[in-house]
């Protein structure tokens, strides 16, 4: 790149060269003319005549040069953008290690724009950001692996010009065991390693280096601050005619060394910790010192990995405290052989594997095997053979996978709900169009009978149950999250409010309702009917926890508002409810509490701990499905014998306070009792039963019908372009969906009004459907409501 020329270049020498040089080149030639003709008139002349020429050079360096220019100061608005476009957390500081600029990311992951290296860090954080930082300026970039708030950062800092360091952070996740190792091996237990003459580096699968402790920077590089990351291991070594390894830089004249390596991480890809040993010993076959021995025991002790040590024989030689904490092991009375760790049915295998590996086997392999001390839950256990390890020959690592058996867990029972869910909305769906059925034809039936016929009381019954089994299936929906919402921004307080009365009914004079209300509570955005539903759920089954532990039903049943603030939730550490603002209600009884076992499955549907017929086991996962569908998050705590607390938190709705609309309702207007109309309808519906009961009912009240099985159907009956007023159409349907047939319908009739009908939610619908002047009418409905939906659509044409 071309430099700019600045003020502290001097333009006079720039000038006075040229001159000079003409001026040397006049004198010489007249020199020479002197001597050879002799005559010192002649030489004076060709002088004079001489000097013209850098006259005239100084004269058109001194007056037509450009003019010089300062260079221009730094474009830090530059800077600013530039960072804003990185997805990582960037900073810049310069030559004063001033910060210059910052953006958005790094403010969001440090809280703030501290200055680096004083980051807000966990452990050594601090320290080893300013190593790097000092071996960025050293060396052009460094790079080193930082905690905060429980997740490791990847820092990369580069030396850009003379004076700036641009610090990047990335990464963020939870920390792998790989990226634990090396923070392990670069603090103060990497150290300790030094200490014991142990050099130690930990290479990637591409052999290049990771991290590396202090001891083996300084023999490798000549000072500690070193930086060896990226740089190829083999590299740094050498080996001499007689096979010793040196590291190239100390030459013949430094120490031999033994390498060691450790798989202690048994994953593909996973990187390897090689250990380096000064070795005295001038016979390379020899097995490995005594006191290089203790410096591998030594190692073996400080990582943080479970690993043990097993002689030829199979007994055990050394553990480490990792793998002695991790099985359970008494220090004071430590096992024989690794099969006493195991239960019966694991032993063979394990003795077998160790024997194989004892022999001489080269790879590393894997197993699973059950501890006596957890033998619900299976560990990986990688053995290997230790070559060059003295009496040991064989090597154990113990892998922990507690947390990951649990996250596993939580997956498949994350999965498994979401897999009933969609089953569970599936049955409610197809449900909805038997009760459809069942509904209308008892309603065409009671215009038939009048109060008193013999046959009136038995079609009451019937649509009474019917209507009862439409109550199961909203459960269903709000389960699976597929029910029909009308979400408006409310107060929790005042939902509360107006299910007091009724909640005092329920629970009975020997329960104390205690309602609370906290200061600043932020408006939420949800159904008012189903909150109700969801504190009226809870309600009954805490009610029915206290007479569980006291007959006669005597409690306390406390119901609180509160706000809850984005730092309150950042400080809870629950990975499951993101940090932001939260409206929570809380809800606790004095009932007998839940069992530590049976807490995890409460919110399943059909689970239940009441007698056979007291109830569905519906409730909870009801309450579960509304709170989620809502946008919110819902916990238990519970203490047996002490009672049980429910708490439901909903984002503050940051939005006015405006009511949502729904998919498309139409304006409601004074209207007579009656639902006669008139007009031409074409009613499409793939549900044979449904079509049947909806097409005698539109009839009855005086419209002219025209149905279609599917939506292909219906394009083949509007071909002809018949005079068409209103379209009900299912949502749902094979072949094509009502969205994708009304819109090919509105491109023969623009403004022809639309009613669609579905036994899924309306929320689910809005997505698919992206047209004007639309109704929706749940299912299941009545020949009422059919009557006078149609008629409220067709009002507002």
């Amino acid at each position: 790149m071309a430099s700019v020329p600045t003020a502290n270049d001097s333009p006079a020498k720039v000038d006075r060269l040229p001159f000079l040089v003409a001026l040397g080149v006049g004198l010489i030639s007249a020199l020479l003319v002197l001597k050879m003709v002799g005559e010192p008139l002649v030489a004076a002349g060709f002088l004079a005549f001489a000097l013209l020429i850098p006259v005239a050079v100084f004269a058109w360096f001194r007056f037509s040069a450009p003019p010089q220019v300062e260079a221009p100061p730094a474009d830090w608005a530059l800077a600013h953008a530039l960072a804003e476009a990185s997805e990582d957390a960037l900073a810049v500081t310069d030559r004063a290690g001033q910060l210059v600029c910052a953006n958005e990311r790094f403010a969001e992951r440090f809280g703030g724009y501290p200055t680096p290296p004083g980051l807000p860090l966990e452990g050594e954080g601090g320290a080893q950001l300013a190593a790097a930082g000092r071996a960025a300026w050293r060396d052009g970039r460094a790079s080193t692996w930082v905690r905060t708030d429980g997740n490791m950062l990847e820092a990369a800092i580069e030396k850009v010009g003379d004076g700036t360091l641009v610090w990047r952070f990335f990464g963020g996740g939870p920390a792998t065991a790989s990226v634990e190792a090396e923070q392990w091996l670069v603090g103060p237990h990497g150290d300790r390693l030094g200490g014991a003459g142990i050099m130690a580096a930990l290479l990637g699968s591409d052999g290049r280096i990771r991290a590396a402790n202090r001891v083996l920077r300084a023999r490798a590089m000549g000072h500690e601050e070193g930086s060896v990351v990226g740089r190829d291991f083999a590299r740094l070594l050498t080996t001499d005619g007689e096979g010793r390894i040196r590291f190239e830089r100390e030459g013949d004249a430094g120490n031999p060394l033994r390498l060691l390596q450790v798989p202690f991480l048994a994953d593909e890809g996973a990187p390897m910790l090689v250990v380096l040993l000064d070795e005295e010993a001038t016979d390379t076959a020899q097995p490995i010192a005594g006191g290089a021995a203790g410096h591998v025991r030594a190692l073996v002790s400080l990582l943080p990995v479970g690993m043990a040590l097993v002689d030829r024989d199979g007994r055990f030689l050394h553990m480490n405290h990792a793998f002695a904490r991790a099985t359970g092991v008494n220090t004071n009375a430590p096992p024989l052989y690794p099969g006493d760790l195991v239960v019966r049915e694991d032993k063979g295998a394990l003795a077998d594997a160790i024997r194989r590996f004892a022999s001489g086997a080269q790879h590393a392999s894997d197993m699973a095997v059950r501890l006596i001390s957890h033998p619900d839950e299976p560990i990986a256990l990688t053995i290997g053979g230790g070559r060059g390890l003295g009496d040991a020959a064989v090597l154990l690592t113990l892998k922990d996978t507690g947390e990951e058996s649990r996250l596993k867990r939580q997956v498949a029972q994350a999965t498994k709900m979401q897999a009933v869910g969609q089953l569970a909305g599936g049955v409610a769906h197809d449900f909805n169009n038997i009760l459809t059925a069942i509904i209308g034809h008892c309603d065409l039936m009671l215009m038939r009978h009048t109060p008193g016929d013999s046959d009136y009381d038995d079609i009451q019954q019937i649509r009474a149950n019917s209507n009862r089994a439409a109550s199961l299936t909203r459960q269903l929906l709000a389960f699976s999250r597929q029910q029909t919402l009308r979400p408006q921004v409310l107060q929790l307080p005042d939902v509360i409010s107006e299910v007091s009365n009724l909640l005092k009914r329920l629970l009975g004079e020997a329960v104390e309702l205690v309602v609370r209300h906290g200061r600043n509570l932020g408006p939420v955005r949800a159904d008012p009917g189903q909150l109700e539903q969801v504190v009226v759920n809870l309600a009954v089954n805490a009610r029915d926890a206290m007479v569980a532990k006291n007959p006669n039903g005597r409690g306390r049943l406390i119901i609180e508002t509160l706000s809850v603030g984005a730092a309150e939730v950042r400080a809870m550490e629950n990975e499951v409810l993101p940090v932001g603002d939260y409206t929570a209600v809380r809800i606790t009884d004095t009932g007998t509490g839940i069992a530590p076992e049976v807490l995890p499955k409460i919110f399943e549907p059909f689970f239940t701990t009441k007698e056979v017929g007291k109830g569905t086991g519906l409730g909870l996962s009801t309450v579960y499905g509304i709170i989620k569908q809502s946008g919110g998050y819902i916990f238990a705590d519970s203490a047996v014998g002490q009672g049980t607390s429910f708490t439901i938190y909903l984002p503050v709705h940051a939005a006015p306070a405006i009511a949502a609309a729904p998919l498309a309702v139409p304006a409601r207007r004074e209207r007579p009792g009656d639902i006669w109309g008139t007009g031409t309808i074409l009613l499409v519906e793939d549900e044979d039963m449904v079509r049947s009961v909806a097409e005698r009912a539109l009839t009855r009240q005086g419209y002219k019908v025209l149905t279609a099985e599917n939506g292909e159907v219906a394009l083949d009956l509007l071909a002809d372009r018949p005079q068409i007023d209103l379209l009900i159409s299912d949502v749902v349907m094979p072949a094509m969906d009502g969205p994708t047939m009304a819109r090919q319908v509105r491109r023969i009739y623009p403004d022809l009004p639309i009613l669609f009908m579905s036994g899924y939610a309306e929320e689910q619908l809005r997505r698919s459907i992206d047209l004007g002047n639309v109704a929706f009418l749940p299912k299941p409905f009545s020949v009422q409501q059919l009557g006078e939906a149609a008629r409220d659509v067709l009002a507002t044409k």
